[in-house]
């Protein structure tokens, strides 16, 4: 498929994970990416990786100042951004009476305000009819003891796409987000965890596994496109079953 063909696409956390994964697929539709991530060697093993058609920044999504530093350097290089998957996410988990400051700040920082002001910063770069995919999260969907941090700035991550999808239906910018469920990736990797760890979580997925990021990519890609046109202001669910699906 070519449905990206010399269209430019910014990921940020796309060095890894999901983000990397979504990077690949896009290119291979014909994109142009720039993925961002925060460590120098990260970011050039990523665009290494990738190919010619990517290109990599270094920048924190909760750093306002690398944000502009990062529009700058796209308006010169590229001039415009058809799309924008605000992927760059930290995860918190602790019990709730054990969470501090420093965790609040931090998980808020990046997941709610780097996504908002990525999105605000990007926006004089987006063309009309571009879109916007959120990096969200199944635990806005389904209460976890603890996850109640992380869970809270996923849920107004969403809730950032359904008011900004109103905000710019003027310009036809369509504004989604996604929420994984149990990922396989450097963030939350399958194989650390002990197999009764493993039990227990892919016992509650109607899958019986854990998803893999390329999954994941798909749903983007999917979403970004045109094949998406009259889908705007969701919340697409890509978690194997874990969220709705009752086991028996």
């Amino acid at each position: 498929m070519t449905r990206f063909t010399d269209k430019t696409v910014l990921i940020t956390g796309g060095t890894s994970g999901m983000g990397l994964a979504t990077a690949h697929r896009l290119i291979t539709e014909g994109a142009h990416v720039i993925v961002t991530g925060r460590a120098q060697q990260r970011v050039d093993q990523a665009t290494a990786a990738l190919g010619p058609r990517a290109f990599g920044v270094v920048a924190d999504a909760a750093d306002l100042r690398g944000l502009d530093v990062l529009m700058d350097t796209i308006k010169t290089r590229y001039g415009r951004l058809d799309v924008v998957f605000a992927n760059a996410g930290v995860g918190t988990f602790v019990p709730f009476a054990d969470i501090t400051e420093s965790d609040f700040d931090h998980a808020v920082d990046v997941n709610f305000k780097g996504v908002f002001f990525t999105i605000q910063k990007a926006l004089p770069l987006i063309v009309d009819h571009g879109s916007i995919v959120i990096n969200a999260s199944w635990t806005l969907h389904r209460g976890n003891g603890i996850l109640t941090l992380y869970s809270a700035t996923k849920a107004a991550a969403h809730n950032l796409a359904r008011t900004l999808a109103a905000e710019l239906a003027p310009r036809g910018i369509r504004v989604n987000s996604i929420s994984p469920g149990y990922i396989d990736t450097p963030m939350y990797p399958a194989a650390a965890l002990s197999e009764t760890e493993t039990a227990a979580i892919t016992g509650r997925i109607a899958a019986g596994r854990f998803g893999q990021p390329e999954e994941i990519a798909t749903a983007v890609a999917f979403l970004a496109s045109c094949e998406a046109s009259y889908i705007n202001g969701q919340d697409l669910v890509i978690d194997g079953g874990l969220v709705n699906a009752i086991i028996a």
